[in-house]
């Protein structure tokens, strides 16, 4: 299935940037990955929720995976290896971003709300009607923090797959002063990989449908914050 889509499992050629942002999305791409792996290895990760996903998978459907961003770090590792592809932001860090994806066996796309979302879309469609899974952080790349947008329901439209909200809770961690809060797990700690029900969007869908299952995404993973 790879080398159907050397694009999204390649990484992106990097001759547009300066020299400068060259060498500091190398540097970023194997620190984080380095970092990830190192502390991902230590989490103790339990599984809630795991009927929904396998609920999916016996429909025939595979799932567009849909998380908040400041979950990003446990869940990646604990996704990993799976070829799921990842909407990415099309700038330094969504370069970076996507380099160290790669390396823990995902695909990219690049796209945002803000930049080549439309392109990005399409193609992800692409890749999901060809098999693949898809996931995003749906407040990302920039927030609002915990406001879900509509790109898995768009997708999740266009393709006939189910979203399937997702959340990693880790017991202890550090939160970073960025916009998302970002959790770091701290090593060894216990992380509850949660999985709900999913939320299949009509191929007919109107508008108002399309709002009504945004609101049901947003809610969902509301509900796992406070649950987790």
């Amino acid at each position: 299935m790879r080398e159907r889509f050397p694009a999204v499992y390649g990484r992106a050629d990097l001759s547009a940037y300066p020299l400068k942002k060259r060498i500091l999305i190398r540097i970023a791409d194997v620190a984080f990955f380095a970092l990830i792996r190192a502390i991902g290895a230590t989490l103790r990760f339990e599984v809630s929720g795991a009927e929904n996903q396998t609920a999916i998978e016996r429909a025939g459907h595979v799932p567009i995976y849909a998380l908040w961003h400041d979950r990003i770090f446990a869940a990646t590792y604990f996704l990993r290896g799976r070829g799921i592809v990842v909407l990415t932001s099309q700038s330094f860090d969504g370069e970076y971003i996507a380099r160290f994806l790669t390396r823990f066996g995902m695909g990219t796309v690049r796209g945002s709300s803000s930049r080549g979302g439309v392109r990005g879309l399409i193609e992800m469609i692409r890749a999901m009607r060809a098999g693949l899974p898809a996931a995003f952080t749906v407040d990302g790349p920039r927030g609002p923090r915990y406001r879900a947008k509509s790109g898995p329901v768009l997708l999740a439209k266009k393709t006939g797959n189910p979203i399937l909200p997702f959340i990693v809770v880790c017991e202890h961690y550090w939160r970073l002063k960025s916009w998302d809060r970002l959790q770091i797990p701290r090593p060894f700690t216990r992380a509850r990989s949660i999985f709900t029900k999913p939320i299949y969007v009509p191929r007919d869908a109107d508008a108002k449908t399309l709002d009504e299952k945004l609101c049901e995404l947003q809610s969902a993973l509301d509900d796992l914050c406070r649950d987790g």
